[in-house]
């Protein structure tokens, strides 16, 4: 008995300092870390493997084929930087260039098996991967937006609402513009979607989406304005592990995605909003926009919608990949260029379409845009380096966001 007792002390003991540990810290190995000279450090304690990588979208890209609906495509992966062992079995990369002022996800591969940065506590979940983030902010660039600053910061709220379309409650992430508690104005509204697999999270998390909001309306790029992040997979209530499904693994495979379920009901999730919300509650005071998914709800929410919204954004848009063959409600898909016809005719103040040099999805929307000008509509358009990536999807709200509400 008493060396049971000697045990349990031990073991407490040992707890105590592991607790202790997480607690302050677990030791000296600091990762990433920014040099002077632009070059990033990369540091992974494993004193017993054989081989550690790091990978990113800092790194030069590779090209792989995968699968999307049944078509093969080429797109761009991040490319590989290999750790070399130091001293205490702590493996180091530093990058052989000056990583350009963005954000970045990356992650470490220690013996072929992937894991996140365990000294670095900033992690972002899209869809079933986790990822480390690096974040280099400079200055006058682009991703100093993305950097929390001293400026007036606005409220981000789970907010849920009772979809008829699906039989069920369903969440949405609200964010309220600094001010607007204590002031009786209204305000116009941009509601954002996602792309496939993401969540009414994915914006705010990967997106940096309300930094965005914060510093744009700070600067006075921005007019203060209501956004509304919505989940765009109408099966589901919310995010995975907030909704009743308990512990169920993130997938790109929901349905009722992309078959016209969401664009058919998404009249209820703006009503709802002006129940709720001090809004222009009018076509002037309402914008959307969406990537690849989101992109593809965006321009048939808009197509189906003339008098609702003045403001739409196509962020690397999913168009033309055959999910408009399989709809569940057709009728959201068909007659495009009688609704195109419609829709212009009511003069909105803005479609803007973005996409990346090498996206895998820029040649349907090359024709996408082909058709806009065989027929004289307007639009604005941006084309970036790089493929379908958060990296894009971010320039793409910074662009789009200042040109609303004038």
């Amino acid at each position: 008995m008493k060396k049971f007792f000697i045990a349990m002390a031990a073991l407490c003991i040992g707890l105590g300092a592991s607790a202790q540990q997480a607690l302050f810290g677990d030791g000296p190995v600091q990762s990433p870390v920014i040099n002077a000279d632009g070059t990033v450090t990369f540091r992974f304690q494993a004193p017993k493997a054989i081989k550690v990588e790091v990978t990113g979208d800092f790194m030069p890209v590779q090209k792989r084929e995968v699968e999307f609906n049944g078509n093969k495509m080429t797109v761009e992966i991040p490319g590989v930087g290999e750790l070399k062992e130091g001293k205490g079995g702590v493996w180091e990369y530093t990058t052989p260039f000056a990583v350009a002022p963005d954000m970045y996800n990356y992650t470490f591969r220690v013996d072929g098996v992937s894991q996140i940065d365990p000294h670095n506590m900033w992690v972002n979940r899209d869809v079933a991967s986790l990822t480390s983030v690096l974040l280099v902010p400079a200055a006058g660039e682009r991703s100093d937006l993305y950097a929390i600053h001293k400026v007036p910061h606005g409220t981000v709220s789970k907010v849920w609402y009772h979809s008829a379309a699906a039989g069920f409650d369903r969440r949405l992430t609200v964010y309220t513009p600094a001010g607007y508690e204590t002031s009786k104005a209204k305000y116009p509204v941009l509601y954002v979607l996602h792309g496939v697999g993401g969540d009414e999270d994915a914006w705010v998390t990967q997106g940096r989406a309300t930094q965005i909001l914060d510093n744009l309306i700070a600067r006075g790029e921005a007019k203060p304005m209501i956004v509304v992040f919505t989940n765009g997979n109408i099966a589901c209530e919310a995010a995975p592990l907030e909704n009743a499904d308990g512990y169920v693994n993130p997938t790109m495979r929901l349905p009722k995605t992309m078959e016209g379920s969401f664009e058919s009901a998404f009249p209820e999730v703006v009503k709802f909003i002006d129940s709720r919300y001090r809004t222009l509650a009018r076509k002037q005071g309402r914008a959307i926009c969406g990537l690849s998914m989101g992109g593809f709800h965006t321009l048939y929410i808009t197509l189906n919608n003339p008098d609702m919204f003045n403001y739409s954004g196509m962020f690397s848009a999913a168009i033309g990949t055959g999910s408009e063959a399989k709809a569940a409600h057709p009728e959201i898909y068909q007659d495009v260029d009688k609704k195109l016809a419609t829709y212009f005719s009511k003069k909105p103040a803005l479609l803007w379409i973005g996409i990346g040099k090498t996206d895998f999805l820029i040649q349907s929307n090359n024709e996408f845009r082909e058709k806009l000008n065989a027929a004289g509509y307007p639009y604005k358009y941006m084309e970036t380096d790089g493929g379908h990536i958060w990296k894009n999807w971010r320039i793409y709200l910074s662009e789009f966001v200042p040109l609303l509400f004038k």
